[in-house]
């Protein structure tokens, strides 16, 4: 059975003038892992801060298997989960906004200046052409055994615009390099 989410998101690749900037927020690892069994594969404080600043007042887009992730609504921004699912089945609080593909929730932001998109896999596949931006935390590892993926960012698309180095400490085990990726 085809995901809604992904056949209905995937046949929008153009974005007019008049819709929000559409940033991409994600840490992948060396091999573009993001996810294994449904949760994050490395526990960093400092990309929780890292994802925070980049998110807070924004409102943030994201598909089921996020929200089950998560958990719980992030404070601070306007939460929205893509789901064929019913409000009931997800557990959503009134709080939450639900559509059952990206283009509803693109029109129903269409006052805000930017929307971050924070995952899965199969939505970042689908938006993807058409984001803006990519505020990416590559960590410095590689994961065996990934069961979610960040594709990856065709080079003569994107160029790079920031990054910073994050070493190593004693709460976060592995280096980061955080970058900015804008569409050329």
């Amino acid at each position: 059975m085809m995901n809604t989410t992904q056949s209905t998101a995937s046949n929008t690749t153009e974005k007019t003038s008049s819709q929000p900037k559409i940033t991409l927020v994600v840490a992948a690892s060396l091999n573009n892992v993001i996810g294994v069994d449904n949760g994050l594969p490395w526990h960093l404080p400092s990309d929780l801060q890292f994802f925070k600043s980049q998110t807070l007042g924004h409102p943030i887009v994201m598909g089921r298997n996020t929200w089950i992730s998560i958990g719980r609504a992030l404070p601070g921004r306007t939460n929205v989960v893509i789901s064929s699912a019913s409000r009931e089945t997800l557990a959503l609080p009134e709080s939450v906004l639900l559509f059952s593909d990206f283009t509803q929730a693109l029109a129903a932001l269409a006052d805000t200046s930017e929307i971050m998109v924070i995952g899965g896999a199969m939505l970042y596949e689908s938006v993807l052409p058409m984001a803006d931006a990519v505020s990416l935390n590559r960590i410095q590892t590689t994961i065996e055994g990934g069961h979610a993926f960040f594709p990856n960012l065709p080079a003569t698309e994107w160029k790079l615009t920031w990054e910073e180095q994050v070493p190593a400490d004693e709460k976060n085990n592995f280096d980061q390099l955080r970058q900015r990726w804008e569409r050329d």
